[in-house]
C-alpha cells in the first residue's frame, strides 16, 4: 500500500525558510513521479513542483521558481521541498502526491503542466508565512 506522510510545515516570517519532507512507504522512489501541491482557502489547487525520482529532473511553477528546490533521497525514500525567501502568498496547505509503475517518459509527463494525474496523496501540512 502506497503511503505518503508530509512534515515540516509551520510558521515562518517573510524571507524565512522551511523544509518540507514527504516520506514514502510501500514502494521505492525509482520509477515514481512525486508532485508538490498547495491550496489556500478560496483558491484553486496549485502544482508548485514535481520530480522524476529516477534521475531528479524537476519542474517548478513560476510562482516559486528561484525560491523553492525539490530533491529526493532514494536511500531514505523521502522527497524534500526546500522553501526559501518565503512570502505571505506562500501560505497554504502543502501536499505531496505520487504516481508509480511509470516509464521514464511517463514519469516526466506527470511533471509537465498540468501536473498529474496522481492517485496517491499525503495528508497535507500547513505552512503559514506571517510577520
Amino acid at each position: 500500500q502506497v503511503q505518503l506522510v508530509e512534515s515540516g510545515g509551520g510558521l515562518a516570517q517573510p524571507g524565512g525558510s522551511l523544509r518540507l519532507s514527504c516520506a514514502a512507504s510501500g514502494f521505492t522512489l525509482d520509477n515514481y513521479a512525486i508532485g508538490w501541491f498547495r491550496q489556500a482557502p478560496g483558491k484553486e489547487r496549485e502544482g508548485v513542483s514535481c520530480i522524476r525520482c529516477s534521475d531528479g529532473r524537476s519542474y517548478y511553477a513560476d510562482s516559486v521558481k528561484g525560491r523553492f528546490t525539490v530533491s529526493r533521497d532514494n536511500a531514505l525514500n523521502t522527497v524534500y521541498l526546500q522553501m526559501n525567501n518565503l512570502k505571505p502568498e506562500d501560505t497554504a496547505v502543502y501536499y505531496c502526491a505520487a504516481e508509480g509503475n511509470l516509464t521514464t517518459a511517463q514519469a516526466m509527463g506527470r511533471c509537465i503542466p498540468p501536473l498529474g494525474p496522481f492517485r496517491s496523496w499525503g495528508q497535507g501540512t500547513q505552512v503559514t508565512v506571517s510577520s
